[in-house]
């Protein structure tokens, strides 16, 4: 099972504030960990809203909001993509990382399962199957 582990943002990754090196250490020390035990698929810290931008769609018009967005709670700061054989694996696998909110009350880390093809049922047509296939082994072959 995969999951996708999301990073809320703070005011203070909003404002562009970079981890401190221990921060920075302890998360190297995680991520080394999460790669050697396989759990590990991927993951990246993002810039701030205000280097960003939505695309809000209406029908068939298609209209850019430019970052910065107002509502910290709601933004991503990162996201790891763990490979795990259940939500509760992943969830102890999340305790156990470092503090990623140096200064802040509230830090919160979500955790979603990810889709895989079989959770599409019968509305997945063996074509539709085969694309996905195809499109999976042109990713792994760009990495």
């Amino acid at each position: 099972m995969r999951f996708m582990v999301i990073v809320r943002a703070t005011a203070e990754s909003e404002t562009g504030v970079m981890p401190s090196e221990e921060l920075l250490t302890q998360m190297g020390n995680y991520n080394e960990e999460l790669v050697k035990a396989g759990i590990m698929v991927g993951g990246e810290g993002l810039h701030p809203s205000s280097k960003g931008a939505r695309v809000r769609f209406s029908g068939k018009q298609r209209n850019v909001v430019d970052g910065p967005f107002a509502e910290t709670k709601e933004l991503i700061a990162g996201y790891w993509l763990f490979e795990t054989g259940s939500l509760a694996e992943a969830i102890e696998w999340v305790k156990r990382a470092p503090n990623l909110f140096e200064g802040e009350d509230n830090g919160e880390v979500e955790i979603r399962q990810v889709y895989e093809t079989e959770d599409f049922g019968p509305e997945l047509t063996p074509e539709l199957r085969a694309q996905e296939d195809r499109l999976r082994d042109q990713l792994g072959e760009r990495r």
